[in-house]
C-alpha cells in the first residue's frame, strides 16, 4: 500500500488536511473489511494506516529555523538533518505492501521527495503527493494567528517563528507532476469545502490503492549479489561501468546526438533491444559521468542489493542497472 506524502507552505492547513485524511482512509478500510466479511472472507483488514508527523515524533518546528546560523553553516543545518532522518526512520519502519502511510510535514525539498518515492519502490507500493494549495498571505496570517494564540482551527498548533517562516517560504521547492517523484500529483487548496475534498480523496484512493493501481516494480539501481557471478565483483563491476561511461563519451561526439540517446548494447549473451541513456539535453562531461560512475559504485561495492532486487551479477545486469541509474540523475537533475 502507499505511501502518501504531503507536501505545502508552512501553516497551509497541512496537519488538518491530514487529520481528514487519514479519518477517511480509516473509513474506507473499515468499508473494505466489512464488503469482504459480507462475502464471506476473513474480517481482518487488509490494510494497516499509519500518520507520520513532526508533532508524532516530537519535532519542534525550531529545527528548521537557519535565521540563527552563520551563512556559511546553513546548508549545514544538523538540527533539520537528523529531523529528517528520524521522519525517514519512522516511515521505514511501518512501510509496506500491507501498509498505508500518510507522511504529514513540510516536504517542501524535492531531493527529499525523490528519496521518499525511491524507499516506497524499494518495497514494491506506490507514492502520491498531496499538495495543500494556500497563498503566502493566507499562510502568513495563520501563523501570526497562532502566534498571538488565536488560532483555533489547525491540529498543531506550534507556530514558527517570523524569520524561521519566511525562510522556509523561500526554500519550498513546489511539487512537480512532470516528476516521477513528485506523480501522481492532487492538489487540495485552503477554501475547498467538504464535497471537494472527498472528490480528491476519492481519486488519490482509486489511484495508489485501488483496482487500477500501478504494479510496482523495486528499485533496480542496486545489483544483488549472486554465487555465480563468474569473475571478481570489483573488477566486473569497474570494466562494465566504465564501458557504458566511454560509450557516453564517445555518442556525444557525433554530430547532432549531444541532447539525443545512446544506445548501449546489453553485453554478454543477454538477448533484447539495447539500453538506452536519454541524455538531459546538454553535453555531458567526463568528470560528471565519473562522479556518477564513483556514486554507483559506492552504492554496489561489495556486491550487496536491495532485497529482493532480483538478478545476478553478471555485466550484463550491472550494465542494465548502471544505465537507469544514469537515467534517473539525469531527470532529477533537469
Amino acid at each position: 500500500m502507499p505511501l502518501i506524502i504531503l507536501s505545502g507552505l508552512p501553516t497551509s492547513g497541512k496537519s488538518t488536511r491530514a487529520k481528514q485524511l487519514y479519518d477517511y482512509l480509516a473509513e474506507r478500510i473499515e468499508a473494505e473489511a466489512s464488503k469482504s466479511t459480507t462475502e464471506g472472507a476473513p474480517s481482518t483488514p487488509k490494510y494497516r494506516l499509519h500518520l507520520v508527523s513532526d508533532d508524532a515524533l516530537s519535532i519542534s518546528r525550531a529545527v528548521y529555523d537557519l535565521s540563527t546560523l552563520p551563512a556559511h553553516t546553513r546548508s549545514a543545518n544538523a538540527s533539520e538533518k537528523d529531523a529528517r532522518a528520524s521522519i525517514y526512520g519512522a516511515v521505514k519502519r511501518v512501510l509496506s505492501p500491507r501498509d498505508i502511510v500518510v507522511l504529514d510535514g513540510l516536504n517542501y525539498i524535492k531531493g527529499w521527495r525523490y528519496q521518499l518515492a525511491c524507499e516506497a519502490k524499494n518495497v514494491s507500493t506506490t507514492s502520491a503527493v498531496l499538495q495543500i494549495g494556500c497563498s503566502v498571505d493566507r499562510a502568513r496570517q495563520n501563523n501570526e494567528e497562532r502566534l498571538n494564540g488565536a488560532d483555533s482551527v489547525s491540529t498543531a498548533a506550534e507556530p514558527y517563528s517570523p524569520p524561521n517562516w519566511d525562510n522556509l517560504v523561500f526554500r519550498y521547492e513546489e511539487p512537480n507532476p512532470m516528476t516521477r517523484w513528485d506523480s501522481p500529483l492532487f492538489a487540495l487548496t485552503w477554501d475547498d469545502d467538504a464535497a471537494q475534498t472527498r472528490a480528491v480523496f476519492d481519486k488519490l484512493w482509486d489511484a495508489v490503492a485501488g483496482a487500477g493501481r500501478k504494479e510496482v516494480q523495486p528499485n533496480k539501481v542496486t545489483v544483488q549479489r549472486g554465487a555465480d557471478g563468474g569473475g571478481d565483483f570489483l573488477y566486473v563491476l569497474d570494466r562494465e561501468t566504465q564501458d557504458v561511461v566511454k560509450r557516453i563519451l564517445e555518442a556525444q561526439k557525433e554530430p547532432g546526438n549531444s541532447d539525443g540517446e545512446v544506445r548501449i548494447p546489453r553485453g554478454g549473451n543477454v538477448k533484447g533491444d539495447d539500453l538506452v541513456v536519454d541524455l538531459p539535453g546538454k553535453v555531458v562531461g567526463l568528470p560528471q559521468l565519473q562522479r556518477l560512475r564513483r556514486a554507483y559504485m559506492g552504492l554496489n561495492r561489495g556486491g550487496i542489493g536491495l532485497e529482493g532486487a532480483g538478478g545476478q551479477l553478471t555485466g550484463a545486469r550491472i550494465r542494465e542497472s548502471f544505465v537507469g541509474y544514469l537515467n534517473d540523475a539525469f531527470e532529477k537533475d533537469g
